[in-house]
């Protein structure tokens, strides 16, 4: 119920802060000057259903193109001791985090990372890779659970999609804001829209989809550090640093889908600039902020 209203709210929001600048800026009165007939009303309305729309149905959707994506393999009757040993772990920790007891899926790749995801905290997937059973300790494979558990107790998925719904909603609209202001202005295009508006409106969604992805990333970056924070609560300081040490030996190997990536435990390597757009903190940054707790 609590995201349920999160979502209301953050819409309302959103529609009221636009619409309130808008006037305040006076872009209203310079469109009417211009003979401009942008219904801004409208165009909100239309920005927010399109803008969370998508990311709602991501949502929606997350755990059955995780499963596709990765070909993930839900563990539904252990066929030996390590699946039981998963299955038991993340029944423990979900029951501590206080959640439901998340589908545990194992999926075939090389590389070392897991991830979770589903439309919420009694609704959710916990997936590890071959490659992570294979090189890391118990007690690691343990802290990775615990991280990813953490990430479901804190509702990182809902979050996330109401974030990309806040600035996709952003995008579109004053992508067409922009386009309509050219058209009109620029090439005094009278009446319905020229290609100027068009041709406006893309390339302003893509600089400003650009920026805004800064936005999600920034975001999804602090996630990470809480879910370490959780994972070292339900499995002990200690290993959740060994766990985030181990990964540093993989480092550059993270292979999950693009649409996966800000999910898994691993987020590769970055510096300069494309740190702006890593989903995860470095890893170095992680360990640090670990050993600094008390």
């Amino acid at each position: 119920m609590k995201r349920v209203v999160l979502f209301l709210l953050t819409n309302l929001a959103i529609v009221m802060v636009l619409s309130i600048s808008l006037r305040l800026l006076g872009v209203e009165s310079i469109l009417d000057q211009s003979g401009g007939d942008l219904n801004l009303d409208a165009l909100l309305v239309f920005a927010a259903v399109f803008g969370f729309g998508g990311s709602l149905i991501s949502l929606a959707i997350s755990k059955w193109s995780a499963k596709r994506m990765t070909g993930a393999r839900v563990i539904e009757q252990p066929r030996d001791a390590t699946e039981q040993w998963l299955v038991e772990t993340v029944r423990r920790q979900a029951q501590k985090a206080g959640i439901g007891m998340p589908e545990v899926a194992i999926y075939d790749a090389p590389d070392v990372n897991a991830f979770a995801t589903g439309a919420s905290r009694n609704n959710a997937l916990v997936a590890v890779s071959t490659g992570l059973m294979q090189r890391m300790s118990k007690d690691e494979v343990e802290a990775v659970l615990a991280h990813e558990v953490s990430h479901v107790a804190n509702g990182d998925m809902v979050t996330l999609a109401l974030i990309q719904g806040v600035v996709n909603t952003f995008v579109i609209f004053m992508s067409r804001v922009i386009g309509h202001l050219v058209d009109r202005v620029v090439f005094k295009t009278e009446r319905g829209h020229g290609p100027a508006f068009w041709i406006t409106a893309i390339v302003a969604e893509l600089v400003l989809g650009i920026l805004a992805s800064i936005i999600v990333m920034w975001f999804s970056r602090q996630r990470e550090f809480r879910a370490d924070a959780g994972g070292a609560a339900l499995a002990g300081n200690m290993k959740m640093v060994a766990a985030l040490e181990r990964l540093k030996q993989s480092a550059g190997q993270a292979h999950l889908p693009d649409q996966m990536a800000a999910f898994g435990i691993n987020g590769g390597l970055g510096g300069g600039l494309k740190r702006l757009f890593l989903s995860h903190p470095p890893l170095d940054e992680r360990i640090a902020a670990l050993r600094a707790r008390r």
